[in-house]
């Protein structure tokens, strides 16, 4: 005798509840790894400089962020990269210049000595900005080579932090170097008063935009 076989997928009650089950399941999986992925999403950035402003800001252990803005950090706003504020500058070196004490936001003063004279152009415009130099500890040579670059520009309190911003240097072998203002970046206070910063100089104004490098905190 022929008989007609009905599969067991198509005619099961207990089936379909684990198929319903495993439904439910997988959806549940899905949520979870879409959170998963949101916790350790990364930070868009147009450089390397950008990458490890952000990578320093979002780190607790680092950053000079107060924990409400840190819980809230998404990335700093920089202005986007510009070549043209890419310069070649002249140093005019000026040794032996004495140091003197550069007001900070609070009531301790830095220990700094103009280096050098850094001429160059923008938009045609002939420019300056004096490059200072820290007084080295006793006993120590530590960051011998660096340079402090401090400016203001006419972006401060609109686009960019009121106070100025800084830009890394190191001294050159020669009476030539790169200033980079993509790299600019803001002083911790900036971000947080209980920082101590160095106040930029007035002979530090640039009486133009640069709209390059790190913009004002929105959160101050």
């Amino acid at each position: 005798m022929w008989y007609r076989i009905i599969p067991f997928y198509k005619n099961n009650s207990i089936f379909k509840a684990m198929k319903t089950r495993f439904t439910i399941y997988m959806a549940i999986l899905g949520l979870v790894c879409i959170g998963c992925v949101s916790q350790k999403k990364t930070i868009k950035s147009q450089s390397k400089f950008q990458e490890e402003q952000n990578n320093f800001f979002k780190d607790a252990s680092t950053s000079p962020l107060k924990s409400k803005d840190l819980k809230a950090f998404n990335g700093l706003d920089f202005f986007p990269i510009d070549s043209s504020f890419v310069v070649n500058a002249k140093l005019e070196r000026t040794p032996n210049t004495p140091y003197f004490e550069m007001k900070t936001t609070t009531n301790r003063v830095a220990k700094e000595r103009v280096f050098g004279i850094l001429s160059f152009t923008i938009n045609g415009q002939l420019l300056k900005l004096n490059v200072y130099q820290s007084e080295p500890e006793i006993d120590s040579d530590a960051d011998s080579d660096y340079l402090f670059l401090p400016f203001l520009d006419a972006t401060n309190g609109e686009t960019s932090y009121g106070g100025g911003r800084y830009i890394d240097l190191t001294i050159p072998t020669t009476d030539e170097l790169i200033i980079d203002f993509n790299k600019a970046y803001n002083p911790y206070c900036a971000y947080n008063e209980k920082y101590s910063c160095p106040i930029v100089p007035r002979e530090n104004y640039l009486a133009l935009e640069i709209r390059a490098g790190v913009k004002r905190f929105k959160a101050h």
